[in-house]
């Protein structure tokens, strides 16, 4: 069964910054469109980052400017660089192949980003 562990989280102070990963137990991840996701509490699970298997990215307003989203298709990996992070951005977040262009696969268990002061 494929695996996606998602690592990185952790308290930071507004302002601060964030860089999570996640590691894909199969290659074939590497061949689809991937997205990190968040939920916050009493929140649905929204995608907020994504990229093509070319290395195209894309953002939702929230967080442009602020994130990036990169990946290392030689290490199964997907980032995420959060800069000037805010409570808002408080949440568990995931990661998975982008729902719009494929069927969401297991979600893995998530990292707590906590921002306070």
């Amino acid at each position: 069964q494929v695996q996606l562990v998602e690592s990185g989280g952790g308290l930071v102070q507004p302002g601060g910054s964030l860089r999570l990963s996640c590691v894909a137990s199969e290659t074939t991840f590497m061949l689809y469109n991937m997205g990190w996701y968040r939920q916050g509490p009493g929140k649905q699970r929204e995608l907020v980052a994504g990229i093509t298997v070319s290395g195209n990215t894309n953002y939702a307003d929230s967080v442009k400017g602020r994130f990036t989203i990169s990946r290392d298709n030689a290490k199964n990996t997907v980032y995420l660089q959060m800069n000037s992070l805010k409570p808002e951005d408080t949440a568990i977040y995931y990661c998975n192949v982008d729902r719009r262009y494929n069927t969401i696969i297991s979600w893995g268990q998530g990292t707590q980003v906590t921002v306070s002061s």
